[in-house]
């Protein structure tokens, strides 16, 4: 049964796998960007992409307007839109704090807000949210990224509290390191460094993350909820 998805921060790297993962399976699938386009490979699975600043409520709200014109209500919503904006604690700006915890946590708390008034009165729906290993492990120079993932774990399982009686469920994902573009720039000394915590011994695939997604929005996983799920090749293990 095809159902109304959307991913925040659908245009690149883990959220367009994740957007590929649900039409693939046949969903209505929007996502959201600041540029508003496309990519070509959703372009054949007549996906929807609105232009969507997540730090600005009214941008937030007149994008979901849009999409519950065109696809109905908002039944999965996966929110994966963040920044980051690495550096030292004693040379991080609070701009550099407060404007990661924007987008990022509150970024986050807008999109859920807006998308959860129609759950509600379905009495149904999924919610995800995109988090980090970084955000249950920690990181040098990452202080404010760090905060702005744990920060969602703490949000969603009050959420899942909150909202389960509704039958709307909230789980977060916690990826470790990706191969995306905003990996690639990293210097193949870097990369082997990174590699070698991980016991897996590789980076993951932006799919091998989508595919845990779209169970977690699926009927398979109706009764799970709260959970923190880490897709990371064992990097983060026991946090």
């Amino acid at each position: 049964m095809s159902r109304s998805v959307l991913v925040t921060g659908g245009n690149r790297g883990i959220g367009l796998a994740i957007a590929l993962a649900f039409a693939e399976a046949g969903d209505k699938v929007a996502i959201t960007s600041r540029s508003g386009e496309l990519p070509e490979a959703l372009a054949k699975y007549d996906a929807l992409a609105v232009r969507c600043d997540i730090t600005d409520a009214a941008q937030v709200d007149a994008a979901f307007t849009e999409i519950e014109a065109k696809h109905g209500g908002v039944e999965v919503l996966v929110a994966n839109a963040g920044i980051t904006n690495d550096t030292l604690l004693l040379r991080m700006s609070e701009e550099d704090f407060t404007s990661v915890l924007d987008t990022n946590l509150t970024g986050t708390f807008r999109v859920v807000k807006r998308a959860s008034k129609l759950m509600m009165r379905a009495r149904k729906g999924r919610v995800i949210l995109i988090s980090s290993v970084v955000g249950l492990s920690g990181s040098p120079g990452q202080a404010n990224y760090a905060a702005s993932k744990a920060g969602l774990v703490g949000f969603a399982r009050s959420l899942a509290r909150e909202l389960g009686p509704r039958n709307i469920t909230v789980n977060v994902v916690a990826p470790g390191f990706v191969d995306t573009d905003m990996t690639a720039v990293l210097s193949d000394e870097r990369r082997a460094e990174i590699v070698s915590g991980v016991p897996l011994g590789r980076y993951a695939a932006p799919a091998e993350v989508a595919s845990t997604v779209r169970f977690l929005g699926s009927d398979e996983a109706a009764y799970i909820t709260g959970a923190v799920i880490p897709v990371d090749g064992g990097l983060g293990m026991g946090h």
